[in-house]
């Protein structure tokens, strides 16, 4: 039964902390520091390459929130994996998601050391890195609403600067704010080149790295066994995520291309300091350097709060030692937690001991394991609608719109991004590590006897949806 997958844990998430956690797992550091990069390989049209992937990950949170809504369960993928796909799949599911988030959290509290460094470089990058990590395990360790608090706040931080970049923008492009009240208008969005200045192979080729951005939106499904009202919070956060993008990513890189032309973004610092520096605004640097190690510390937060769920999830389908499911006095799956930030430790000390190529080699698996999640996540819901009679179909009040089609165009489009991946240099290692990293994780399940251990628990795994029991 469902109850099983999230016995112990307490719905401590509240519909705002949930909204907020939609808008922090969409928007990341890579629109912050990562946007020039990007730009110089569409130009402008880098807002449709945003428009597009954001179209399919709005599919593929609609059919996430058709499964939270109906099993609202902590370890979200990994439990869907495990019921609809087979005890394999979640095995595989659960751990390369864990993977990918602990690899993601050891560059994001690296990235805080660095941050740190830019006002107090006398302080050891390792050190800041080590507070850093102290601080979200402990805010982790707390309660689930303590999370809950902190993420917020983050994701608030993150959605004010855009927001105030995007008023501050639209005022030098239409008014001219910082520009001796001159519009600057929006004639550089096509005056050098065109719109599309490296015609669709530069759309193509930038959807990498786009769909890379939008890493941690699923974040919202692991947060499902833990909200107060998920068949309230789960949708209403997932039906904004759509204009959400289009605010934040679309309308953002639209306003920084129009006031400066795209040839020479990323020549003179980060697009965000160089708007706010433009408009009069005092220590541009510094304030976009605050923001964007909160928003690595919310990375970190979040990988940290997701890790122990999935580990605890594994524990419960057998798939990781029983020890992974212990649960605080306050419902927080605290050993979980520990491990996952005891390998971030590691982290940060490798990080000073090998070459920094051997993150690369690491980060390049996490992207691949991404789109793995991306993609099981689809095939889960699938599943799920086919097990279905037409009376339990008819209860199911939150679906994927234009189904099934709209999850075969997401898959084929997921399946498309890996092909990409080949054809740039920094990506195509994940072609040939990815698959080491999962040959690795199948064995396993097969060397320490997982699949005997479930074949003999696979009952006790099994849930009902959440409206069914009403």
């Amino acid at each position: 039964m469902l109850d099983k997958n999230n016995e112990g844990l307490h719905r401590g998430l509240k519909e705002r902390h949930i909204q907020l956690i939609a808008i922090g797992g969409a928007i990341g550091v890579g629109l912050f520091l990562g946007s020039a990069t990007a730009i110089k390989t569409a130009g402008p049209a880098l807002a449709f390459s945003y428009l597009i992937g954001g179209l399919v990950i709005f599919i593929i949170m609609r059919a996430l929130g058709e499964l939270a809504v109906a099993y609202p369960v902590a370890g979200s993928f990994s439990a869907y994996a495990n019921n609809f796909l087979g005890p394999l799949a979640g095995h595989v599911t659960g751990w390369t998601y864990w993977f990918m988030w602990v690899v993601t959290c050891m560059a994001e509290i690296t990235a805080v050391g660095i941050y740190v460094q830019f006002w107090f470089p006398q302080i050891p990058q390792w050190l800041s890195a080590l507070i850093a990590l102290v601080a979200m395990t402990v805010v982790n360790l707390i309660n689930v609403k303590a999370y809950g608090e902190f993420e917020f706040w983050f994701a608030l931080i993150k959605v004010v600067t855009i927001i105030a970049m995007i008023i501050l923008g639209a005022g030098m492009i239409f008014l001219g704010w910082g520009n001796h009240g001159e519009p600057v208008g929006i004639s550089n969005l096509w005056s050098h080149g065109g719109f599309f200045p490296h015609g669709i192979e530069g759309v193509v080729m930038s959807l990498v790295m786009v769909m890379f951005a939008y890493l941690g939106v699923e974040l919202i499904g692991v947060t499902a066994g833990e909200a107060e009202s998920p068949e309230k919070s789960i949708p209403a956060a997932i039906d904004k995520v759509l204009w959400r993008i289009l605010i934040f990513y679309v309308g953002a890189l639209l306003v920084i291309m129009a006031i400066y032309p795209w040839n020479e973004i990323g020549t003179k610092g980060s697009p965000f300091v160089l708007t706010f520096s433009k408009i009069g605004i005092p220590a541009a640097a510094d304030l976009i350097n605050f923001v964007v190690m909160t928003a690595a510390l919310s990375s970190c937060n979040s990988g940290l709060f997701s890790t122990g769920r999935m580990l605890y999830n594994l524990a419960l389908q057998k798939n990781a030692p029983p020890v992974l499911g212990r649960l605080s006095k306050h419902g927080i799956p605290y050993v979980g937690i520990l491990v996952s930030s005891a390998f971030l430790l590691v982290g940060v000390i490798l990080n000073y001991l090998v070459p920094a190529k051997v993150f690369i080699y690491i980060t390049s698996v996490a992207t691949v394991g991404a789109l793995y999640i991306w993609g099981i996540i689809l095939v889960a819901e699938m599943k799920f609608r086919q097990s279905l009679s037409p009376e339990e179909l008819a209860r199911v009040t939150y679906r994927t719109p234009l189904w099934p089609y709209a999850s075969w165009v997401a898959l084929a489009f997921l399946a498309f991004v890996l092909v990409l991946m080949a054809f740039d240099s920094g990506t195509r290692i994940a072609l040939y590590v990815g698959p080491v990293w999962f040959i690795l994780v199948i064995a396993s399940y097969y060397i320490f006897g997982m699949h005997r251990r479930n074949q003999e628990g696979s009952e006790a795994l099994q849930f009902t949806p959440a409206n069914a029991r009403r």
